[in-house]
């Protein structure tokens, strides 16, 4: 069990979870407490010890389903002796007609149910429904992936396809809607179901079809581990991590967990910047205050005393390009900049396009940042000439406009991809920026192999920079926040 165990914690943390040896131990004494043949407490144990957020719940739950969909498959079949009878429900020591007993793992046949005609197969699974039969349900899931799924050695789908083909033969919603008149003359003919029971039934109903979709996945899994292997499958179907979703690439569902994920990023960075600033490096030896707190000890030095810094706040411009190729990068850049703005004695943020505007006003006076964001992209007077990128003439109108309020506390960020069209760079803006500047520091949402290619022009602006930063998601982006405190 120690070997399974390892073996998974390393797909965990190849998956990209962060998984301590701490967090191993706690899971292989949380195993030795739950039955090894209940799959779903043996899930929970390990998940409540393993999994430290819900956004990485998916992950757990994809890699623990491949992992172990070739190990155990007992935990999917129904008990030997259990059957279903004319009412669905599951009996036991009925001997060679029980359901469990003929059906087999992925490479098996149906068993006793391959006998059975479509709308037989169709009534057992509306019976156990009904019934809350779930040990029915796991083979009666089998037999519907055996025959309606289409799966074919060697054939390079994904398991979506095979789930939806399978749902579609089992007609959910007609199952659905048979359920709930179910449910109905369940009732009685005096009044029915009133409108809170009717929204109980589908309730359970729709939990009971959830668990006949859980059952047809992991069926699918096995019969696709057990064609292609645990780990390419593993490789084929796993999904990032919302704090590795690239910015730039990110889809509608994607942003969604970009957003979710963001707000306790923020918290915890925050709290973490603000106790290394608490406790930081304690300073040099103060000899004179030493001396004088020996004398209770005899003259003794048993308790040193250091003279502690007072580290400034640093002032924070973020110039940030809001062009339709970046524009998600910037927006989850200034999230995250607004949440820790306590860090900072001052944060002044700028967006361009081919012409710049300071929006500070705009962030300072909303009480919701994403509102704030929202006039921004409404209300910032960002286009000078044509609305395409350019970097030279936006830098240049800061200098001329804000340049001499840039000193030496100041941090300058700038967001962008440094694709200017191909006009002039006005690179000496940013030389002169640094020479006033504290730090300046380019964060760029694009993969470092695209960085000079095309109208890229990165390469003119990175030398007059402290650092110019690859920031594709929101594990760099904390990163480099992280450092620049």
């Amino acid at each position: 069990m120690l070997d399974v165990l390892s073996g998974f914690v390393g797909e965990l943390r190849a998956a990209g979870l962060p998984i301590s040896l701490t967090e191993t131990v706690d899971a292989a004494e949380a195993v030795r407490q739950v039955p090894i043949e209940d799959r779903r407490a043996f899930k929970a144990a390990l998940g409540a010890t393993l999994c430290k957020s819900v956004a990485h719940w998916r992950i757990f739950d994809t890699t623990f389903e491949v992992y172990f969909a070739s190990r155990g498959d007992h935990w999917a079949i129904p008990p030997r002796d259990a059957q279903i009878d004319e009412e669905g429900r599951a009996g036991a020591g009925q001997g060679d007609a029980g359901v469990g007993q003929g059906a087999q793992g992925p490479a098996g046949g149906g068993g006793s149910l391959s006998g059975l005609t479509r709308e037989e197969l169709a009534e057992l699974l509306f019976a156990a429904l009904a019934g809350a039969n779930l040990g029915a349900l796991a083979a009666i899931a089998r037999q519907a992936v055996l025959r309606f799924a289409g799966m074919e050695p060697g054939r390079p789908v994904g398991g979506t396809y095979y789930l939806y083909r399978t749902m579609r033969a089992l007609d959910v919603d007609g199952l659905m809607e048979r359920l709930m008149d179910h449910a109905r003359d369940a009732a009685g003919p005096e009044g029915g179901l009133t409108a809170l029971e009717e929204r109980l039934a589908r309730d359970e109903m729709e939990t009971r079809i959830a668990r006949l979709k859980e059952e047809v996945e992991a069926e699918i899994r096995r019969r696709l581990v057990a064609d292609r292997g645990a780990r390419a499958l593993a490789r084929s179907i796993q999904t990032p991590l919302p704090e590795e979703i690239d910015f730039m690439h990110a889809s509608r569902d994607e942003l969604m967990a970009l957003r979710r994920a963001i707000h306790p990023l923020t918290r915890r960075l925050a709290a973490r910047l603000a106790r290394r600033r608490r406790h930081g490096h304690r300073g040099n030896l103060d000899f004179r205050d030493t001396i004088r707190h020996s004398l209770s000890y005899g003259g003794v030095p048993v308790d040193p005393r250091f003279k502690y810094p007072r580290p400034a706040k640093p002032e924070i411009f973020v110039i940030a390009d809001i062009s339709g190729s970046v524009a998600a990068f910037a927006r989850f850049t200034l999230h995250l900049v607004y949440a820790i703005s306590a860090q900072f004695s001052r944060v002044r943020s700028f967006v361009f396009v081919d012409g710049i505007d300071e929006v500070t006003e705009m962030f300072e006076r909303a009480d919701d940042i994403g509102e704030a964001i929202r006039r921004v992209n409404t209300e910032a007077d960002v286009i000078w000439l044509d609305g395409h990128s350019d970097y030279g003439h936006a830098f240049e109108a800061f200098y001329e406009r804000w340049g001499e309020e840039v000193t030496s506390r100041s941090s300058v960020l700038v967001l962008g991809d440094a694709r200017n069209n191909y006009h002039a760079s006005q690179a000496w803006v940013l030389k002169e920026i640094g020479q006033k500047a504290r730090h300046l520091h380019w964060l760029n949402p694009e993969p470092r192999a695209y960085w000079g290619t095309g109208d890229s022009i990165l390469g003119q602006y990175a030398p007059f920079c402290d650092g110019v930063h690859e920031c594709r998601n929101l594990r760099q982006l904390e990163r480099f926040v992280e450092e620049l405190t």
